[in-house]
């Protein structure tokens, strides 16, 4: 009866992580959904079979769920933002601004 829990659980999960991509397009928050529902399944598995090949497979599926989330989340070799910021080549107006502003307040 596990054993179909766990493959239940398996096929849910491949079905969850394609709607989450489906749905919002985020690639990541898709394969996060699809690495903690897999957890899942393994831990289920674990439930199941109360031997060290079963902690084995569960400790492997957990190590894998993390070393993948790590590699996900490493930046690339550039920086995140490739432009300069909008405001970078007009700074000179700010105090314009704030004269203007001090001049309607009266201070």
């Amino acid at each position: 009866m596990t054993t179909l829990l766990v493959g239940v659980v398996t096929g849910l999960a491949l079905l969850c992580a394609a709607v989450v991509l489906a749905g919002t397009g985020r690639a990541l928050l898709a394969v996060r959904v699809l690495l903690d529902l897999l957890t899942a399944a393994g831990l289920l598995r674990l439930a199941t079979g109360r031997s060290w090949s079963a902690l084995a497979a569960a400790a492997i599926i957990i190590v894998l769920r993390q070393l993948v989330w790590a590699s996900l989340n490493v930046a690339g070799p550039w920086p995140r933002r490739q432009s300069p910021p909008r405001c970078g080549s007009n700074d000179h107006h700010l105090r314009l601004a704030v004269e203007a502003k001090r001049e309607k307040s009266g201070g």
